[in-house]
């Protein structure tokens, strides 16, 4: 008898064991776990702790369906799903969002998400089966029409002075405790026309990050086209896509532009702004949204 693997000696087959994941408490996760380290400093070694950002499988369900699985940081996943669900175009209103709901296992979290049977039945039409990357928006992307899929075209040009972006970029670290701690993750913060940061949101994943940003904003039924939102990260195409698909006006981010992200955000009306740094910036598209007097 040819035994599984793992069997006993005697060729018995071992019974397996279908063992349900234990549940957990989603408020007991935290983003980040503190590790003992040795760390070598002023020419010694030194033995020390070290904090590190937390990345877990994060389910997203729609009406009982599995979706998509994105690593991400264990914090703020209403607002990530609410938001995933509007930057990818399930929702077109967060009020086709009727709940959400957070649970938790030792293998990951889920979302369950109750929508509309509208967007429900658009989105069983155009399903697909994503397994997600930390850092990469397209992953399991199975066609290549679904990478450039068509965006809504931006409405008036948010007027922007560069002493705002220089603002904006000056208040970032204060507004970022996860990073402070771990020095390992993205933000998005959504700022007013005079560059003040009125939200951030943090991530393993700078895609996540604005996600959970854009969550944010629509629980708070803020208008997306009253400010603009400023990345820790370069500024790639799924940032722009996501951008443009709720109607945000303007994205600046701390690196460049990819050349894909220039041309998304040139056909979708979007001003993009690079190298937010101190005094310098690279406007790549919508140059009118940016008053260069200032």
């Amino acid at each position: 008898m040819t035994g599984a693997v793992g069997a006993p000696d005697d060729g018995v087959v071992a019974p397996v064991c279908d063992v349900a994941p234990a549940a957990i408490d989603p408020e007991s996760l935290t983003p980040h776990a503190t590790f003992a380290v040795r760390r070598f400093r002023h020419g010694a070694w030194q033995q020390a702790s070290d904090a590190l950002a937390e990345e877990v499988p994060v389910a997203l369900e729609f009406n009982g369906i599995s979706h998509v699985v994105m690593l991400a940081t264990p914090a703020d996943i209403e607002d990530f799903a609410l938001g995933f669900a509007l930057s990818e175009g399930i929702l077109n209103d967060r009020r086709e969002c009727y709940g959400i709901e957070v649970s938790a296992t030792s293998l990951g979290i889920t979302a369950h998400i109750e929508i509309s049977s509208r967007a429900f039945a658009g989105l069983k039409e155009r399903r697909r089966n994503l397994t997600g990357r930390t850092g990469c928006g397209l992953c399991g992307t199975e066609s290549l029409d679904q990478v450039l899929r068509p965006l809504p075209s931006a409405g008036e040009p948010l007027r922007v002075t560069h002493a705002a972006l220089t603002a904006a970029h000056a208040g970032l670290a204060s507004h970022q405790p996860l990073n402070a701690v771990t020095g390992a993750v993205h933000g998005a913060a959504w700022c007013s026309p005079s560059g003040e940061i009125l939200v951030l949101r943090e991530d393993v994943g700078r895609h996540n990050a604005l996600d959970k940003l854009i969550g944010a904003l629509a629980r708070e039924g803020q208008a997306f086209d009253r400010g603009f939102v400023l990345m820790t990260s370069r500024a790639s195409v799924e940032i722009v896509q996501k951008a443009a698909q709720v109607g945000i006006p303007m994205v600046a981010a701390v690196s460049a532009a990819t050349a894909l992200a220039v041309h998304t955000a040139q056909a979708a009306g979007v001003a993009l702004v690079g190298f937010v740094r101190g005094e310098q910036c690279v406007i790549y598209s919508g140059g009118a949204a940016l008053d260069e007097r200032a």
